[in-house]
């Protein structure tokens, strides 16, 4: 494979929304048509689509159940001339090692070939990769809030994340992707029979050689990591542009949640609710999971604001330690909740993958038709199925205080004008 070929077509395996949103972009801002979807995939499955990325929805699964998940997902969308697209989060949150171990099983079977590329780093968000280990804003990712809040292995090496799930690999050090080698490397490690090559990076430039060089190596490798490898792999190709997409303005308001626990998201959050014309309904699980006249009072609330025209942040509040037990349950009560609001929403955001998955899956949204990237980790599009108004994704770890601000007036322009940019 040529580095023109990554012009191909390309499955993105995530194992959330988010992740899979701003995976896809990447290819998206570079010309390729491309969507995210999720369950049966029905609004997607019939296009001919240069970048299909499919939310597995399994960061909460145990790591069988995540490994099962891929293997049957791959079975039903990994087509021969589709490139593969691991992702996995950034500070390995979730399953990354059996996931990883079952599509080299599943690669094996078919062609008989199971090399993965893996360069986990985003610098654009501060996530970089150093002697094969993961690093946040330069200290060890094990320092950071996201580890302490949540994390599935005992360190961020890397070498030792995959060999947890019987995966042999080897680190190509930071002077070897800088090196003139790169390429050579990487073909000697897959040689050698199924492996990974973790791969160190601090800058785009790194990831870009990692592209580069991946792209050359035959039989074709897989790609693991987010989306600062997603972005540098769909730099490689010229592809011709899209046109750019348009809808009927809508005169109701947009519908932001924050479901997320990080402090970026909360920090956005109350950033959000100074603004003029933005009502904060901040809501307690205590609400969410009763399914009586409070959260019916709750869901009217937001349908009065939103009909009109002005935007409603919703925001899942917690006292103390959360229990991150909570979470699947409460974003299934949300979205619950929220139901009844569809007919009155003119846009939508959603901060944390599992929050935004079940809101749109309720609303009738099988599919994100993507156009734009905010942010880095900030996707926009037009959902695809019963409901059809812009959205907007955000991991809930990225981004800054202001960061919902600029999603607020993106999704403004795009539903009242019927345009995205």
């Amino acid at each position: 494979m040529t580095a023109a070929d990554s012009a191909h077509r390309w499955l993105i395996l995530a194992d959330d929304l988010t992740g899979a949103a701003d995976c896809a972009i990447a290819f998206g801002r570079h010309g390729l048509d491309a969507a995210v979807t999720w369950g049966d995939a029905a609004g997607v499955a019939d296009r001919d689509l240069a970048v299909l990325a499919y939310d597995a929805d399994s960061r909460g699964l145990s790591g069988e159940a995540a490994a099962a998940r891929h293997a049957d997902l791959l079975g039903r969308w990994l087509e021969p001339d589709r490139v593969l697209f691991k992702k996995i989060d950034s500070t390995l949150r979730g399953q990354p090692a059996a996931e990883t171990a079952a599509t080299m099983a599943v690669l094996a079977a078919r062609t008989g070939s199971a090399f993965g590329i893996c360069a986990p780093a985003f610098p654009a968000t501060g996530r970089t990769t150093l002697e094969g280990r993961v690093r946040v804003d330069g200290r060890p990712l094990e320092a950071a809030e996201v580890w302490r809040r949540d994390h599935t292995y005992a360190s961020a090496d890397l070498g030792a994340v995959l060999a947890s799930a019987g995966i042999r690999s080897e680190t190509v050090p930071l002077a070897a992707v800088r090196g003139p080698g790169l390429a050579a490397d990487l073909a000697r490690i897959a040689a050698a029979g199924p492996a990974v090559a973790v791969c160190d990076a601090e800058t785009e430039a790194d990831l870009g050689r990692i592209a580069a060089a991946g792209l050359s190596v035959a039989p074709a490798p897989f790609f693991i990591g987010s989306a600062g490898l997603a972005h540098a792999l769909a730099g490689l190709p010229t592809a011709p542009a899209i046109p750019p997409r348009s809808h009927p303005p809508s005169r109701f308001g947009s519908l932001i949640v924050v479901g997320s626990l990080a402090a970026a998201s909360r920090a956005a959050a109350r950033r959000l609710a100074g603004c003029d014309g933005v009502t904060h309904l901040p809501v307690d699980p205590e609400t969410l999971l009763d399914d009586g006249p409070n959260r019916a009072a709750f869901a009217g609330r937001v349908a009065a604001i939103l009909e009109a025209g002005g935007d409603a942040l919703v925001e899942i509040t917690t006292a103390g330690e959360p229990d991150m037990a909570l979470g699947p349950r409460l974003a299934r009560s949300l979205a619950e909740a929220l139901d009844p609001v569809a007919g009155r929403i003119g846009a939508v955001a959603a901060t944390g993958g599992e929050t935004a998955a079940a809101l749109l899956a309720r609303l009738g949204v099988d599919g994100i038709r993507l156009v734009d990237e905010i942010e880095p980790g900030v996707s926009l599009g037009l959902t695809l199925g019963r409901l059809t108004v812009p959205v907007a994704t955000k991991a809930g770890a990225f981004g800054d205080a202001d960061s919902l601000i600029r999603i607020r007036a993106r999704l403004r322009v795009a539903r009242t004008e019927g345009r995205f940019s």
